[in-house]
């Protein structure tokens, strides 16, 4: 299995997820865990993504299986171009099948994180 891994290292509370990545790997040795940026391109990643990303707006971690659970902004520039909306438009146009998403709160703490991210892998 491999899971690939979103965040910002320079905004505190996007970065959980890489903070949380040596740790992850050591626990979870049989499962690939790949940092990447969500603009690369994720249609290489395989047809059936696992994505482990900051979410903002919750308090636990939660499981996304379905590529319409996601919120898509409108896109006025790059700059508002994001995951949700790349997403969906790779599924419509066949390039994957299927995405699993489990969001990481903005605000919690590494070990709680840790146990509930164990619940979803």
């Amino acid at each position: 299995m491999k899971v690939l891994v979103f965040g910002n290292p320079f905004l505190e509370n996007d970065s959980l997820p890489l903070k949380l990545l040596p740790k992850l790997r050591e626990k979870f040795p049989d499962i690939e865990f790949k940092e990447i940026d969500p603009t690369e391109d994720l249609d290489k990643q395989g047809r059936d993504l696992i994505i482990l990303d900051t979410v903002e707006g919750i308090d636990r971690v939660i499981e996304l299986n379905s590529i319409e659970q996601l919120h898509a902004n409108k896109v006025y520039s790059m700059h508002d171009f994001d995951l949700a909306y790349n997403l969906k438009l790779l599924k419509k146009i066949g390039k994957i099948d299927s995405v699993r998403i489990i969001g990481v709160p903005m605000e919690i703490g590494e070990g709680e994180a840790m146990r509930e991210i164990g619940e979803y892998l």
